[in-house]
């Protein structure tokens, strides 16, 4: 029997933070700005942009809002350079942390059932990143990113693949491809990571498979971007949501 090594099906109308912590990065911002909007319905986590949600970290990624969960968090003193996913240059540490792990793993079958509700300035993606306690151990493996403009009726353009940020061990293997998948619909996107690589599926069937594997334990990122500025008033908000009916990691067989 494989070992089950990470499960939330969303059962418990309350979020668990003995798995999940509710925040984006909040390294680079604070803690309070980087709070998710999102609720528990139906046994599923529904991650929301809400019409009056504030950027996230307007200092250094301008309008973008974002609701997140994340299973670690790192970083350095304040003012430094040292943090988890460095996205820009510039940025730095505004407000420090208390290095948590919920929930890292080196090597496993990472797998999400979701679907997407979303508008053309959305993403919506679940992914790992090295917890990044060394700059090299920074890398991202991606299960699922989907770009709200790329979405049509009955298929989707979905990215997957392997960034190596700033680890020099690895290339970039990114890769976005149609499919005919209805993301509005619920499937399962999954990643098998192992010292040999790392293979990708969409609901039970490979894709791609890649002969890169970070040699160090990552967490899970479960992510919800709008790209464009908030709207100006508080008008109906179209449906921006991203819905989670379950994450679970298993070891892998042998």
């Amino acid at each position: 029997m494989t070992d089950v090594l990470f499960m939330d099906d969303f059962d418990d109308p309350r979020l668990d933070l003995s798995r999940w912590i509710p925040e984006y990065l909040p390294q680079w911002s604070s803690r309070e700005a980087a709070r998710p909007r999102y609720r528990i319905h139906d046994g599923c986590l529904v991650l929301e942009i809400g019409a009056n949600q504030a950027p996230w970290c307007p200092e250094f990624n301008g309008d973008v809002r974002v609701s997140a969960l994340q299973t670690g968090v790192f970083s350095g003193p304040l003012g430094s350079r040292v943090g988890q996913h460095r996205f820009a240059p510039e940025c730095r540490v505004r407000e420090e942390q208390v290095a948590r792990r919920t929930f890292t793993s080196q090597y496993g079958r990472f797998e999400v059932r979701a679907r997407c509700l979303l508008q053309p300035s959305n993403v919506a993606a679940v992914w790992l990143i090295g917890y990044e306690d060394r700059p090299e151990r920074s890398a991202e493996i991606c299960l699922v990113e989907v770009k709200g403009g790329a979405v049509e009726k009955a298929s989707a353009v979905i990215g997957y693949g392997i960034h190596p940020f700033g680890d020099p061990a690895l290339v970039d293997e990114f890769f976005e491809e149609p499919f005919d998948v209805d993301v509005s619909d619920f499937h399962v996107y999954a990643a098998e990571w192992g010292p040999g690589g790392v293979t990708f599926s969409i609901d039970g069937r490979p894709v791609r498979s890649s002969t890169q594997s970070p040699d160090y334990p990552m967490q899970i990122m479960v992510t919800l971007y709008d790209l464009a500025p908030a709207p100006a008033s508080a008008g109906p908000a179209s449906t921006t949501e991203f819905w989670i009916d379950y994450v679970r990691v298993e070891e892998i067989p042998g």
